[in-house]
Parts: C-alpha cells; sequence; structure tokens
C-alpha cells in the first residue's frame, strides 16, 4: 500500500504494541489477524533509545523487518516518535540539555522505557546540541524506514507536552537556552524595550533582565508571568513540532502527510490551533471511559456508590468524545484531516485499577459519534494487551491472549463498513454549526492566573457545548484570528467566560455584529485586559458600549442547598448572594436562568433593553448594532449545562437561539449530526434516551436512503422510519 492508494481509503488500525516489543513472531502473528479482519493501518512507535543506543550507531532493523512484512499484506504502517525518550549518551554528551525546573535545579528524571509517559519532559530542544542530535536521528530514521512506500503517515510527538508537575513536580523549562529563546520572542512581539516596559508596568533596562516569574507558590496573574505560559505552549513546544517536522519534510522521499497528537484537547485554550499549523494536521488520543465526569458536574461519582450507567455512558458519548473532537475539528485548517489516533481499544488499567472492559456497544458507540463530529482516521491503543508498568493487562482490543473479542470484532466491521464510502467518511466534510464558541489564548491565559479561573472558563465552555447538543444544535469553535475571514460563517457566537478580553479582539466581535452576527456574552467582557490589568469600571469599554451597559455591581452566588462545589468558603459575612434564578423580560419573557458563579447587575445605557432580572435588578441586556443583536447575561449560563442541570435552563438556551434564527437540526427525539460531499449526505442519529426511539426521515421520492451497516429501514408515507436503540447512533446515508 502506498500514499496514494491508503488516501483513497478511511484509516481504520491499531497501535501494534507500545514497549518492550513481544517477540516477531506474535507481532506477525497479530499483523496477519488485523489485516484478516479488515484493519488497513498499523501503528508502530518509534524509539531513539532504543534504535540509537550508540551515538552515531543505528539499528533499525527491527522497523525495517515489521514494515516489510506489513508491505507483504498491503498495510499501511503509521509511524509515530518518542523523541523524550533520548539515548542515555545524548545526556553524558551534553549534560546542560537537561531541562530546569522553576527552582532552578536540573530535571533528574532521565527515561528508560516509554512509560510512564513516553519518555517526558525528555531533554530540552532550545539547547542546540540535542536539537542538532535529535534532527540527525529523524533524518536517519525516515530515509531508512521511510524507503518503504507502506509508511503513510508520520507522527512527530505522541501527546504533545512536557508533563513536567507529574513527572518532574514542576513546571519547565528554565534553562538559559530557553530563557534566551523567550526574550528574542518578546522582541518580536514588542519590538523594543519601552514598548514591554509601558505595556507590562515594569522598568526593565534590559533585554537580559526580563524573565519569568519563578516563585514558589506558583502563578500570580503577573504580565511576565501570563507571557510565559503563552510562550511555553504556543511558542516553545510549536518550534519543536517545527523542527521534526521540517527534518521529516526534508528527509522523506514520498512526500507523506506529518501530523501530532494531544493527549486531549485543552478545552478553552487557543495552543491546539497553533499545533494544528505546525503540521499537516492535529490528531487527539480519545479514552471514553477514562472519567467522564468532573468534579463539579451532577451525578459525579461518589465513593463506595455506583455511577449511573446511562448518564456514566452518556457523558462518555458527549464529552469525552463529541466535544473533544468537535474542538479538535475545528482546530485544524479548513479542509485538514481530523485522527483520532490513539482510541480506547480495552479496559483503562492503571496500577490496580481495572476499568470495565469495553464491549461491541462501547466501541460502535465511540466510534459513530467520534464519526459524527467529523473524524477522519482511528488507530487504537492498542492491539494486544500492555505487557508493563502500571498500564499492564488493560487498553487492547484483544486479550493477552486469543485472537478475538466482541470489541475487536465490532471495531473491524464498522472499518468495513466505512471503506464502502471511503470517499464520505475520510474526508474532512462535517457541516458547518450555525453557532461557534470563540476560544481566546488570552483569556485562556489570564483565567489560569487566577485560583480555578482556569477552570471555570473551561467548564463553561464544556457546559455550553452540552447545552447546545440538548438543543440539538452544533456547535464549531473559532478562535479571534479567524474572526474576520470566517466568522460570519456562523449566524451565532458565544463569549465564554470571558474575563480578559483585549482592546483587538473586542473590536473585531464589534464588526461581527455590525455584518449581522448575533452575540451571545457570558457576565464581565474584559473585567481584565489580556495582560490581567484590571479596567475601571470592570468591562472592556468598547464591549460595554456594545452591549449599552455600565456595570452596578460583581457579586458571588450561593449554590443551590449549601453546596460548595466550586464556591470557596466564605471568609466573612457578606461575600455572597442567595441562590438566584433570574427572570427574563422582554425578548426573553416567560424563562428562567440559574446564577452560576457570580451575578453581575447593569445599568443600562444607549437604547438597550433589559432582559433578565433578579427582583428590581438588572443581569441581561439585548442591545443592536448595525445588522446584529447582542445578548449580555449577567452570570456563567455554561455552567448549567454540566451542574444543577434543569429543564428551565434548557428552555431558556432554546428561546434565546430561536431569537438569533437558529432551529435546531433534531428528527423528534433523536439528535442529527451531517457529513456530506457531492455524491452524499450522511445523517448521525444518536439516541440520548433510556429507550428505543422510532421517528420518520422525511425523504423525497429522487432520494435513496441506506443504513451504513445494511440494517432495515422501513419505508412508510412521507420518508423512513427510523428505530435507535438506546444511548445508540444510526448512520443513514442519503444518495
Amino acid at each position: 500500500m502506498n500514499k496514494e492508494t491508503f488516501q483513497s481509503l478511511f484509516p481504520v488500525g491499531s497501535h501494534l504494541c507500545r514497549w518492550p516489543m513481544p517477540p516477531m513472531t506474535e507481532l506477525k502473528r497479530d499483523m496477519d489477524n488485523l489485516k484478516r479482519h479488515g484493519f488497513n493501518l498499523i501503528k508502530l512507535q518509534d524509539h531513539w533509545a532504543w534504535n540509537e543506543p550508540r551515538q552515531g550507531k543505528y539499528d533499525f532493523s527491527l522497523y525495517e523487518e515489521l514494515t516489510d512484512y506489513a508491505a507483504t499484506m498491503d498495510l499501511g504502517v503509521y509511524v509515530g516518535l518518542t523523541c523524550e525518550q533520548a539515548p542515555n549518551w545524548l545526556w553524558r554528551e551534553y549534560p546542560d540539555c537537561r531541562m530546569l525546573g522553576r527552582n532552578g535545579l536540573p530535571v533528574a528524571y532521565q527515561a528508560q522505557s516509554t512509560l510512564p509517559a513516553d519518555g517526558k519532559p525528555g531533554p530540552c530542544f532550545d539547547h542546540p546540541g540535542a536539537l542538532k542530535e535529535m534532527t540527525r536521528y529523524i533524518t536517519k530514521m525516515v530515509k531508512t524506514v521511510g524507503s518503504r512506500e507502506n509508511v503513510v503517515v508520520w507522527n512527530t510527538w505522541q501527546e504533545i507536552g512536557y508533563w513536567p508537575e507529574g513527572l518532574a513536580g514542576q513546571q519547565v523549562c528554565y534553562c538559559d537556552h530557553t530563557l534566551a529563546h523567550f526574550r528574542r520572542w518578546l522582541m518580536a512581539r514588542y519590538h523594543d524595550l519601552d514598548n514591554l516596559n509601558a505595556r507590562w508596568g515594569s522598568r526593565y533596562a534590559d533585554w537580559q533582565d526580563v524573565a519569568p516569574d519563578r516563585g514558589a507558590a506558583g502563578r500570580h496573574g503577573l504580565p511576565h508571568d501570563i507571557e510565559w505560559q503563552t510562550f511555553m505552549a504556543n511558542e516553545q513546544m510549536a518550534a519543536v513540532l517545527r523542527a521534526r517536522v521540517r527534518a521529516i519534510k526534508e528527509a522523506d522521499p514520498f512526500h507523506r502527510p506529518v501530523f501530532a497528537h494531544l493527549g486531549g484537547p485543552d478545552i478553552g485554550s487557543g495552543r491546539d490551533w497553533t499545533y494544528a499549523r505546525c503540521q499537516d494536521f492535529l490528531g487527539s488520543s480519545a479514552y471514553p471511559a477514562w472519567g467522564s465526569y468532573h468534579g463539579w458536574d451532577d451525578g459525579r461519582p461518589q465513593p463506595g456508590k455506583p455511577c449511573d450507567r446511562h448518564d456514566a455512558l452518556l457523558k462518555e458519548m458527549i464529552h469525552n468524545v463529541g466535544l473533544q473532537f468537535d474542538y479538535l475539528r475545528s482546530s485544524n485548517r479548513p479542509g485538514a484531516q481530523c485522527w483520532a489516533a490513539e482510541f480506547q481499544g480495552g479496559p483503562i488499567s492503571t496500577g490496580f485499577q481495572k476499568g470495565r472492559v469495553p464491549d461491541a456497544a462501547d466501541i460502535r458507540r465511540w466510534m459513530l459519534t467520534a464519526l459524527a463530529s467529523g473524524v477522519t482516521g482511528i488507530s487504537f491503543w492498542v492491539t494486544r494487551a500492555e505487557i508493563m508498568a502500571a498500564e499492564s493487562n488493560g487498553f487492547s482490543l484483544l486479550d493477552s491472549v486469543g485472537d478475538s473479542t466482541p470489541r475487536y470484532e465490532e471495531a473491524a466491521r464498522i472499518g468495513a463498513a466505512l471503506n464502502k464510502f471511503p470517499k464520505l467518511f475520510s474526508r474532512p466534510n462535517r457541516i458547518t454549526a450555525p453557532v461557534a464558541i470563540l476560544i481566546d489564548e488570552e483569556n485562556s491565559q489570564s483565567c489560569a492566573a487566577m485560583t480555578a479561573g482556569g477552570e471555570h472558563h473551561s467548564y463553561s465552555i464544556r457546559g455550553w457545548h452540552r447545552l447546545l447538543w440538548d438543543a440539538g444544535i452544533t456547535v464549531d469553535f473559532l478562535i479571534p484570528a479567524d474572526l474576520e475571514e470566517r466568522g460570519m460563517e456562523y449566524p451565532a457566537l458565544i463569549l465564554p467566560f470571558p474575563i480578559a478580553l483585549s482592546e483587538k479582539t473586542a473590536e473585531k466581535l464589534c464588526v461581527y455584529v455590525e455584518q449581522g452576527g448575533n452575540l451571545i456574552s457570558e457576565a464581565a467582557p474584559g473585567r481584565m485586559n489580556e495582560l490581567a490589568f484590571c479596567r475601571r469600571g470592570e468591562l472592556d469599554p468598547t464591549m460595554a458600549s456594545l452591549f449599552g451597559v455600565r456595570q452596578t455591581s460583581f457579586t458571588m452566588v450561593r449554590e443551590p442547598e449549601r453546596e460548595e462545589r466550586w464556591s470557596p468558603t466564605e471568609r466573612s459575612w457578606g461575600e455572597y448572594l442567595e441562590p438566584t434564578i433570574l427572570k427574563g423580560i422582554n425578548s426573553l419573557e416567560g424563562t428562567e436562568l440559574r446564577a452560576n458563579v457570580y451575578l453581575q447587575t447593569y445599568e443600562i445605557l444607549h437604547g438597550a433593553t433589559a432582559c433578565l432580572q433578579d427582583g428590581e435588578k438588572i443581569c441581561g441586556v439585548a442591545n443592536t448594532s448595525g445588522d446584529g443583536k447582542t445578548f449580555l447575561l449577567g452570570t456563567f449560563a455554561g455552567h448549567s449545562g454540566t451542574a444543577y442541570r434543569n429543564e428551565n435552563n434548557n428552555r431558556f438556551i432554546q428561546h434565546l437561539f430561536r431569537i438569533c434564527g437558529i432551529i435546531p437540526d433534531n428528527l423528534g427525539a433523536l439528535r442529527v449530526q451531517r457529513r456530506r460531499n457531492a455524491a452524499y449526505e450522511v445523517l448521525f442519529l444518536t439516541n440520548p434516551a433510556s429507550e428505543v426511539v422510532v421517528e420518520t426521515l422525511p425523504l423525497s421520492h429522487e432520494k435513496e436512503a441506506i443504513d451504513l451497516f445494511n440494517e432495515k429501514l422501513t419505508m412508510v408515507e412521507g420518508g423512513v422510519s427510523i428505530s435507535v436503540d438506546p444511548l445508540d447512533v444510526r448512520v443513514v446515508i442519503i444518495k
């Protein structure tokens, strides 16, 4: 199989194994089995420390033999790098390539295996010697293993990141090479030191004096701390990605696609957009059963009490698959691939705790939900049960012995069905959603500098996604940089937990509204600027003018029943308002919304109208500007999607979006998501209920409907009768 042949298929495959490698006979037997069941892809995880144990002495024979054997069966090979697992000679040759922690001490961890974390954090590749050796190794590996045409894709970083707090005990890297890189990046952003000083409120006399905060307590919301975290997430790691991509592209004789993947999207952060633009596309891991609850959620696990089965499985679908891949798809360039680069194949295993063994229904539910969100390739982790360390006997499609399991058979069955329509499922063709949630990296970094601020920010986004899912409204995600070019693709735009906002972004939002967009903002838009300096009046002035308000108060609100899921303990009397239900008036007459976290109240200016009240206090405002409308909600409505859920909040959301002209795309009780190419439209029909749902899909006489798995479709007057089991996804293809 060459690159061109592979790109005409929907890639569905499996990681052959992690490390250490089992006997070659076992690996080849598993490859035979994968091919026999219809899988078309295997992943080989590359190990720098294994392949170059002595400097300049390479041994790729294991990978060459496996790749050659895969070619005899027409299997594509997906090669993933783990350069963080550096060979021991590198540390001897360049002892100063170790990352430095926040406390100034070198990180002693030196990976001897890809476990526990694929070698992370690894060497500092700002070190010129480490960078040179890494790119030299990649070049040799690509030229050697990549001489085989059945290598079809390269992955430069398995789960991007350093994970320093867990493995090094603190943040990294504060070495001289990275600090120099930081200062060069700041010079490009601020141009001269006087401008930086003016923006930061600092008085540095020399660029060499500029440094990140090193206080032992962690982040304090200072400008140099916010810029440091932005640099590490969006420039330092991006530079490593670009260096690896450059080395592969220059060495690869067949010019195959290059990507990397995340452990999971960083919900709320714009860094994923940065990473997606460092290579051809960005992928992600997905382990749906690895904790489907947040600690603030309704139904969250309690000691000694079982989770509700239906609620937990639904959350796996919506939050751990749907949200993750809606976010990932949105972060990629329009028209780029979107891969589930590691997909859960077996039970989660973490030391002594073993999770449930997925059954065929789990695999079907997860795979079809991922496809509904626009995934264009799936590679399972792993084929055969892992054999060492904390993940032993976990994760695999196959058990430790035997050549089949129900979950393995189901993954193969779904893959075979998808490859009857490869140009439909292997292409990025998810229908653009009517609503986008704005993802602002500046806001994300500023919120993360406040106690629990980053958690509230991401929780609000997660909740908005769930509220709209419940309403039958699909969602994309958009960053401020893309507002001018793509903003008007979306009739409505949500501004979640917008505590920090730059004037540049505020001006773009004004243009969006003036051109006819509907902007829905949670409380306190631009309470701080992008460097976390507070604004007088506690609102961005441009946003205050757009919404037509002045703030009169901003006060914490107690949670219902005196719970404290997110609320800090009151320090003295009077910090909290009592639990509050806001009443809709005027355009929102007849609706209610729970106040979450804070309540912001307003004085109305510039002809705006109140739309939410708490008693006599105005806490929601509607306004118009140009051809568009704005709604400022004086609380954090997104939290209601997953905490203290009730039907009144859901009805409020449905009413609000009807005002914006957005009609849910439901088929009765079934949620609908769509993909489309020139020949076909595919409908993913999800049943979130606990009982079978039967609905009629309208269908004109000139169209034909078929089930992806050839399950029976019953023709009735006006269309096709569709029956969907509880927590299942039915896939109907319309010619």
